[in-house]
């Protein structure tokens, strides 16, 4: 489904995808089998008996044989599905499972909530949820740093990057990209035992993000304070250690006029991160508007695509 799988009408791709942002509005993520759930199961039972390689190029092999394996199965079934009579429904189920809009606001104003009311360990526990820091000792400004930094990230790969690849490609691209992330976030540690056999699934995430994640660092800069965001992209960005991450978050950052990285425990030691955006440190308010600018970024995206697509429809006419 591309702007040209359904040619009776030019508005049915962002139609298609109101439809996908309702149903994560209503519904949010299934909280019982969750078809990413079985699939993380999956991933976790091949890796274990596929990363058994003693060299390097040999465990990058089987790490991408891997990553074919669980990704080219679901993708063939669900092209087959989308391109039949009743495809669309299925385009917008796959959206749906794609996307965590309501899932990533959810989580985060329960860090809000917590902070707001001074529960430090309810706030600690919760901020687990999301981060892949050590949060056991966290404080309430490491926390909001810690929550800010989550929503900003994953407004791109829970959000944007799963619509920029539906309108692509329809729900198979949308179900490529949210299973390629979630890949990335099971094996693309540099760690021993990920180093070389989630070589595959960290690069190709990055070669997916490059182009969604820069145009989520500009909707941030535009749903923001726009110029303080786009220094803060240009000048920042290039330091991070994550070529996709860093544009998403120096943009947020900047946006939101909050300072972001430094120090955070990571695997029981320190990592030193450089310091992303301007202005004070984040606190429990920058929580909520890190939200509140994600949202704004998703009513640009559906605008702009309805735009485009009644340009599309005129040009055609």
């Amino acid at each position: 489904m591309s702007l040209t799988h359904y040619p009776t009408t030019f508005l049915a791709t962002p139609a298609l995808l109101i439809a996908a942002l309702l149903l994560d509005c209503l519904l949010g993520e299934p909280r019982k089998w969750h078809p990413l759930a079985g699939f993380g199961n999956l991933a976790h039972w091949l890796e274990k008996y596929m990363n058994r390689q003693q060299t390097s190029l040999l465990s990058r092999a089987s790490g991408l044989v891997a990553w074919l394996a669980l990704l080219l199965p679901p993708m063939a079934m669900a092209y087959w599905f989308t391109h039949l009579v009743y495809g669309w429904i299925l385009d917008i189920l796959l959206l749906y499972f794609a996307i965590g809009a309501r899932s990533l606001k959810e989580h985060a104003m329960r860090i809000y909530q917590a902070l707001q009311e001074g529960n430090i360990p309810q706030a600690r526990q919760a901020v687990s949820m999301i981060v892949s820091r050590d949060t056991q000792d966290l404080n309430q400004a490491e926390i909001a740093t810690a929550t800010v930094e989550s929503v900003l990230e994953n407004g791109n790969d829970a959000i944007f990057g799963a619509i920029f690849w539906f309108v692509l490609f329809g729900g198979t691209g949308a179900l490529m990209f949210r299973l390629a992330n979630t890949l990335d976030a099971m094996w693309g540690y540099r760690t021993p035992r990920f180093l070389y056999f989630g070589w595959a699934a960290a690069r190709l995430d990055d070669i997916f993000n490059l182009i969604p994640a820069r145009l989520t660092a500009l909707s941030y800069a535009i749903c923001g304070h726009t110029r303080t965001a786009l220094q803060s992209w240009k000048k920042q960005a290039p330091s991070w250690y994550s070529p996709n991450a860093g544009p998403v978050m120096a943009s947020g950052a900047g946006a939101l006029q909050v300072t972001l990285g430094g120090v955070a425990p990571y695997h029981g030691q320190m990592k030193f991160r450089p310091n992303l955006g301007t202005g004070p440190s984040a606190n429990t308010p920058h929580i909520q508007a890190a939200v509140a600018l994600v949202q704004r970024s998703i009513g640009l995206w559906v605008g702009v695509l309805i735009l485009f697509s009644i340009m599309a429809g005129f040009m055609h006419a």
